[in-house]
């Protein structure tokens, strides 16, 4: 089934998350970075949660990620994602450090195991892009 035609409901958006969204329209997965520390945020916070300072920007992160846990959804907690039960939800450590909860993107007969390599895909989801993952190929590696 094609993603885009679900009928989920919408992210809510917020100032503080909205570069985040606008990033992913255009395809792109952006994470906060402190300027401070050293150390990219996510989820969107107003402080960095390591030195608590307010030097916070937008940077395009790259993609790359791990795969640090994983589960089959078979009983959504909405109805417009019933269409496509069992799905793949995961959460995948970001090559800059910060995990992510994300939809995992799978082929049939794909295999997946924590540890596995995985890259963004920004996704129509209900008419949104989100960045979902899929597990990477190692020539699909960026």
């Amino acid at each position: 089934m094609d993603l885009d035609l679900l009928k989920t409901p919408a992210p809510t958006i917020t100032a503080l998350t909205a570069p985040f969204w606008k990033a992913a329209e255009e395809g792109r997965l952006s994470i906060q970075y402190c300027e401070e520390c050293d150390t990219h945020v996510f989820y969107p916070r107003p402080i960095c949660p390591q030195c608590w300072s307010d030097k916070l920007v937008w940077k395009d992160a790259s993609g790359r990620a791990t795969l640090k846990a994983f589960s089959e959804v078979h009983k959504p907690g909405h109805p417009g994602w019933l269409p496509i039960v069992p799905y793949t939800v995961g959460v995948v450590e970001l090559e800059e450090g910060p995990t992510m909860l994300t939809f995992i993107l799978r082929d049939a007969g794909d295999e997946l195991g924590v540890g596995a390599a995985v890259h963004v895909v920004p996704t129509r989801i209900s008419g949104r892009n989100m960045p979902a993952f899929k597990q990477s190929r190692s020539q699909e590696r960026t």
